[in-house]
């Protein structure tokens, strides 16, 4: 107890000094859990990708079509339990420099899009009306309360993909089963999209950009795959069937060079918090060098030099952490409000709350190591003889 009161006490000797230092963790730390929510939201699609699910897609890209007829086909494969498509659509709503207005647009098959994807929400009566009409879309919980819509308003789209101008009617707003399923995209029905483009340019339609399966057994997706991509291989357009989470990795991977910088970064920002509390820990230790000797004088042993020394770090350096911590909310909610469809899902993750409360407490270990080391091997004689 005695100790724990010296502790606090040489933490507040100096307090402009302690105040600065815990300053410094507490913006190092935050910027460490923001960094690495960043690096989680990039990956959320990888980590909610469901076990029983594959994507069929064209072998060359993504964004090459594929045969609508491929659907009854894939379908009788054994070991598939259910086909649906999607078409990813694109176009542009209001103004393209906004970021809240940019946000997924698919056309999906209505009627087996839902069972797909039970992590999408949907009370049953405004599924029922969006099925019922070809001209609607239904829209996530995340944009609606964003852009401010409601059930029966409409939405129009200027195609480029597809050009033209595309006016939809907003029937449906789905929510997430979870934190991990994302709430930002606006679906619509496959055949209105296929019969506008039958309409307006011939030849194009009767393709959809992507099969979703479901399996029934996650232990045959590679006899599976195999099965389906063997089956279209002399085919005008061959497929590739993978995992949802390969599919989902994929994408992922097309910015690894950018996720890995965010991640060196972060690491740097751990050399920063050590320098930031070494120094101030170094600088203490020094001060109070003929102090120490003097508590070895009247009896102190070197448990109680160690308490002394590392109690100080690890009490500075816990105090910055928990505020840094504290800070790392707010500022990723901000971020998440900026920038609503860019990371459909941007929570701070458990795992990097433990891992900012690791690289705090190890901070405020390493920082005190040498200082400590130094007070042990320093003579009693040579202790009261320093001038700090």
């Amino acid at each position: 107890m005695f100790v724990i009161k010296l502790v606090l006490k040489n933490a507040l000797r100096h307090k402009l000094r302690t105040f600065l230092t815990i300053l410094g963790i507490a913006i190092a730390v935050m910027s460490f859990g923001f960094l690495r929510t960043i690096v989680t939201a990039w990956s959320a699609g990888v980590e909610s990708s469901a076990a029983n699910r594959m994507i069929v897609r064209h072998s060359v890209s993504f964004i090459f079509p594929l045969p609508y007829a491929y659907k009854e086909q894939i379908a009788r494969i054994p070991g598939v339990d259910m086909v649906s498509y999607a078409n990813w659509f694109g176009g542009v709503y209001k103004d393209p420099a906004d970021f809240k207005n940019f946000f997924p647009r698919i056309a999906v098959d209505p009627e087996t899009y839902f069972d797909m994807y039970p992590e999408f929400v949907i009370p049953p009566d405004q599924l029922a009306a969006f099925k019922a009409e070809q001209g609607s879309c239904i829209v996530g919980e995340k944009i609606a309360k964003e852009l401010g819509f409601k059930i029966g308003d409409p939405m129009p789209i200027d195609g480029d993909i597809y050009p033209g101008r595309w006016d939809f009617v907003i029937r449906g707003i789905y929510r997430g089963k979870d934190a991990t399923a994302d709430e930002t995209q606006m679906l619509f029905h496959w055949n209105y999209l296929n019969e506008r483009v039958k309409e307006l340019q011939p030849g194009r339609e009767g393709n959809v950009g992507w099969y979703v399966l479901k399996v029934h057994n996650p232990a045959e997706m590679p006899l599976i795959a195999k099965t389906v991509d063997q089956f279209y291989l002399n085919s005008r357009a061959g497929t590739k069937t993978e995992t949802e989470r390969e599919f989902q990795q994929s994408f992922v991977s097309m910015s690894s060079a950018i996720i890995r910088s965010l991640e060196i970064v972060s690491y740097i920002i751990i050399g920063i918090i050590l320098l930031v509390l070494a120094n101030t820990i170094v600088m203490a230790a020094r001060e109070r060098t003929t102090e120490y000797a003097v508590l070895k004088t009247i009896g102190f042993s070197s448990r109680h030099i160690i308490g002394l020394i590392g109690g100080e770090s690890l009490l500075i350096a816990g105090i910055g952490g928990v505020i840094g911590l504290l800070l790392t909310f707010p500022i990723a909610a901000g971020f998440a409000g900026m920038f609503p469809t860019f990371f459909p899902v941007f929570n701070v993750e458990t795992i990097t709350i433990i891992l900012a409360a690791v690289v705090a407490t190890f901070a405020g270990v390493v920082a005190a190591l040498f200082p400590t080391i130094r007070a042990l091997r320093t003579s009693i004689a040579e202790g009261l003889r320093a001038i700090g």
